[in-house]
């Protein structure tokens, strides 16, 4: 790596996201992956994806190993200049529906669903029981 690191901003590395013009930004760095396109072993459409953002995560996930990050010293042109990147998006949880506070309706209607069985089970009992020829 270069002593004095060259600062490129965000939409300079954004804008090489093609087959043949291909960076990347991992851990703040920005690394020029044009010559290992047709090497990666998980192709070129998986680097592909990752231009034009942040590619930490996707870099981490995937489970690089040190051989992997060994070679992306020679890939390594600069750092990101922090300041130029886009801000995230927060994420802002859906509105849940209102809380009831009158809970008597729900109430009532358990209660009758465990009332309204019990009463057909003793209707039927009292049928049997007073139909039944002795």
């Amino acid at each position: 790596m270069a002593s004095d690191p060259k600062i490129l901003s965000y939409d300079e590395v954004a804008n090489h996201n093609k087959l043949k013009d291909c960076w990347l930004v991992i851990s703040g760095k920005v690394y020029d992956v044009t010559p290992f396109m047709d090497d990666h072993p998980g192709g070129d459409d998986v680097l592909l994806s990752s231009t034009g953002k942040d590619a930490t995560n996707d870099f981490e996930d995937v489970g690089h190993s040190d051989s992997a990050r060994d070679m992306m010293e020679k890939y390594y042109i600069g750092e990101i200049d922090s300041t130029s990147l886009p801000q995230r998006r927060t994420h802002i949880p859906k509105p849940q529906t209102s809380y009831n506070q009158d809970k008597s309706s729900e109430f009532l209607i358990k209660i009758l669903q465990f009332l309204v069985p019990l009463l057909i089970l003793g209707l039927a009992f009292a049928v049997r029981h007073y139909t039944k020829k002795d």
